[in-house]
This record gives structure tokens, C-alpha cells and sequence, in this order.
């Protein structure tokens, strides 16, 4: 049987379109995520925002800070909290690798796409991420305007 093009459990939740312009992504790694049941729910109406959250390893354990999901209507007794700090599954190996660039090469965990996997298991995607300066920024800008202006010329040509 032929697999179709389009899986119907594949979702992309949530985007940090911001982080690529604010960070330099150096590379990035898949992490599952425990969720309570109403967040679930949530999750798949909507309204997520990974904006303004990050990553931080602690006590040996990886969670993500400041991440909003917005409360299930119809979750009358077990409602959740929007903004509490949600645990992160990698594996151990990973996890050294992720403490070790946070804490000795100075880098940052960046939240980058929440979704659901083919299976239609929520998954995030962090950034292992440095920093950019502002005049690194504005060599971003000016690169992909120049591609724009490339672009146009090449149209206008033909």
C-alpha cells in the first residue's frame, strides 16, 4: 500500500520564527514533552506561543520555562496552569551534551517548532543557539534583501 504525501496526525503547533533572526542555530534536537491531559487538548486548538520561552538543564533534568498554552475551555476540574515550567525527554546522552553547551560554551536552548509527530506524539524542537549581535543582525537583513533584489532582477530579465 502507497503512503500518502500528506500525514493527517502531522502538525506544526507552534513556530519561534523569531529565533532564527535572534540566534545563530548552531544545530537542533527533537524532544518529547509531558503534558497533562487538558494541555493536549489545548494544544491541538491552538493558540500556543513558544515566543518568549527557553530550555534550561537542571538538576539533571531538561524543562521548558515560560511556555504558554492557553486553558482548555471544557476542562471543567482538571484545568492547567498557562505559563508552569514543562518537563522535556531526551536521553542521557543528550542530555550531557545539552548541559555541556550551556554551561561551558555559553550557549542557548531555543524553543524552534512545537508540533505533533506522524504518530500524533507533541514534540518540540530546541535550538542549540548563539547569540547574535546587532551588526550580525543587520548582515542578516541585508542578505536576504539583497536576495530579494537578486530575485527581482533575475524575474524582471526574462
Amino acid at each position: 500500500m502507497a503512503k500518502q504525501k500528506t500525514d493527517p496526525n502531522y502538525k506544526i503547533v507552534a513556530e519561534n520564527r523569531r529565533a532564527r533572526f535572534d540566534y545563530a542555530i548552531e544545530d537542533d534536537i527533537e524532544c518529547g514533552i509531558v503534558l497533562e491531559g487538558s494541555e493536549v487538548k489545548s494544544l491541538r486548538g491552538g493558540g500556543v506561543n513558544i515566543a518568549d520561552s527557553y530550555a534550561a538543564v537542571e538538576n539533571g533534568e531538561l524543562w521548558l520555562v515560560n511556555s504558554y498554552f492557553p486553558p482548555y475551555e471544557q476542562a471543567k476540574t482538571f484545568k492547567h496552569e498557562e505559563r508552569r515550567r514543562r518537563k522535556l525527554l531526551v536521553s542521557r546522552k543528550e542530555m550531557s551534551d545539552l548541559w555541556n553547551a550551556t554551561q561551558r560554551k555559553g550557549l542557548t536552548l531555543v524553543p524552534l517548532v512545537l508540533y505533533f509527530n506522524h504518530k500524533g506524539i507533541a514534540k518540540i524542537k530546541l535550538g542549540i543557539a548563539k547569540g547574535k549581535k546587532t551588526h550580525d543582525k543587520r548582515e542578516t537583513q541585508a542578505k536576504r534583501d539583497w536576495g530579494r533584489q537578486k530575485q527581482r532582477l533575475l524575474k524582471e530579465t526574462r
